[in-house]
């Protein structure tokens, strides 16, 4: 098994490795305690993760709430130029950046890697950055004045997962401070490292206390759920922790912002040229090594192309180089922990025994440093295994046949998640339509997970409350106040 016990045999190196510090009112605060992060391609040691304790975090919420009684003040003008200067300050930053997040998460340099997700963090910061915030005139007449003023919140608390660490730091924070909102924020402890350096840049930029970083485990995002000097919540990650996470806020009545798990169904109609779709579907796949929410998850393939789409997608799987992310020459690494590495390992197993085919990969390489699994695609598979009815979240891709368009989607909508899905077919119009059928926050047609800023995102049933991105995401971060005269 790769990276047996990689932690205790790094953790002799922990001397030189660089210890890292939160971020609290514009000052580092260096505990006593730090962790290992783990480079999951190579086993060493990146750097050492402060970790938080309650104190902490309560100095943090304490230094934000400090921070918002001006920044509250700030003009719109005022913040709309400070997260302008942030978009320049990541652009400055942006291979240091880079390197530092493949490191500690594992994706290559290149391609769809970290340079793409610093590059993506800029984009998303100069956008959400530059929105407006008007007054909403409802009412001007004989009768009276009604206006619609949306006013920040207070204290945003903010928890983010591992597989873009820095990019969904910027989703996050950006739309929270442009309206006038201080930030906590707590990265995933398996990639910490990145998110504190972009904290502290924002720091030479922001007011002190405006956003803070305590980084820790677990516990100490659900003491962030239930603080009361937090006003919202936003997460990113999975359906269970943000079941707890809504759960902890409900004392406090927090407002919410969930962003959970997804199993993105795409559909394949009969008309479709395989040769023409096949590589919008494999990297609607197996984007950042199939470890994105909005992945393409499960693929159903009309019975009159699918050996043909099956072919095609064997054919891309051979040509892609795996391996260390720091190497140019790589187009994926490896999955970023552990406990997902033996996820995959798990669900594919699963699927073999259940009568799947598989077409490539399948299994792990032998005495690899890292935490390395090779895109593998399941044929002749159904729902009720475990790797069609779960989120894989790695570089596994179960492909379904189907023969009738009403009862694939109805299969693809059988699912507790309801993040994205697609429709890939030679007829763009009927494709909108069957797109309107699914039940998810985005549908595509032709493609898979293309995101962008001024496009809200968000999910349905248990993949989310709330949307992000565009006007619609920047107005969660706001109260509503009626002013009647």
């Amino acid at each position: 098994m790769p990276l047996k016990n990689v932690a205790t045999q790094s953790a002799t190196g922990q001397g030189a490795a660089i210890k890292f510090s939160h971020i609290i009112g514009g000052r580092k605060v260096t505990p006593e305690v730090h962790e290992p992060v783990i480079n999951p391609a190579t086993g060493e040691v990146v750097g050492l993760m402060p970790v938080g304790t309650v104190d902490d975090l309560d100095a943090a919420v304490k230094a934000a709430r400090e921070a918002f009684v001006l920044w509250r003040l700030v003009s719109d003008t005022g913040r709309q130029s400070a997260c302008s200067k942030i978009a320049a300050k990541l652009n400055d930053h942006a291979e240091e950046l880079a390197r530092l997040l493949t490191l500690e998460q594992g994706k290559p340099l290149g391609g769809l890697g970290s340079r793409w997700e610093i590059g993506g963090a800029q984009a998303w910061t100069a956008y959400s950055g530059a929105l407006d915030i008007p007054i909403k005139t409802i009412q001007d007449n004989n009768e009276g004045r009604v206006e619609l003023h949306r006013k920040p919140i207070g204290v945003v608390g903010s928890i983010t997962p591992w597989n873009f660490p820095v990019l969904i730091a910027s989703w996050h924070i950006i739309p929270a401070i442009r309206a006038g909102n201080t930030v906590v924020i707590k990265p995933s402890p398996n990639t910490p490292l990145s998110t504190i350096r972009f904290v502290q840049l924002l720091n030479e930029i922001l007011p002190p206390g405006v956003v803070n970083v305590v980084a820790g485990d677990n516990a100490l995002g659900a003491a962030m759920a239930s603080h009361r000097g937090i006003d919202k919540m936003v997460f990113t990650g999975s359906i269970a922790t943000g079941k707890k996470i809504m759960a902890s806020a409900a004392e406090t009545l927090k407002k919410l912002t969930l962003e959970l798990g997804g199993n993105d169904a795409g559909i394949v109609l009969p008309d479709a040229n395989p040769s023409q779709i096949a590589e919008g579907l494999f990297w609607g796949a197996f984007i950042n090594n199939g470890q994105t929410c909005a992945a393409l998850k499960r693929l159903y393939v009309h019975d009159s192309i699918y050996d043909e789409v099956c072919g095609e997608l064997v054919k891309l799987a051979n040509t892609v180089s795996i391996g260390d992310g720091l190497d140019e020459k790589n187009v994926l690494g490896p999955i970023q922990n552990e406990m997902q590495f033996r996820k995959i390992c798990e669900l594919v197993e699963d699927a073999r025994v259940h009568g799947g085919r598989i077409l490539t990969g399948g299994t792990a390489p032998e005495n690899s440093k890292g935490y390395f699994y090779p895109v593998t695609l399941v044929a002749d598979v159904n729902h009720g295994i475990r790797l069609v009815d779960e989120e894989q979240f790695g570089p596994a891709l179960p492909i379904i046949r189907y023969h009738d368009i009403d009862e694939v989607i109805a299969r693809a909508n059988d699912n507790q998640n309801g993040l994205g899905g697609s429709i890939w077919s030679s007829n763009v119009e009927e494709a909108r339509k069957l797109a309107l059928r699914l039940e998810c926050g985005t549908a595509w047609v032709n493609k898979h997970g293309a995101i962008q800023p001024n496009a809200p995102f968000g999910g349905i049933k248990n993949s989310g409350i709330g949307v992000e991105f565009g006007e619609e995401g920047l107005f969660e971060n706001t109260n509503i106040q009626v002013v009647i005269s």
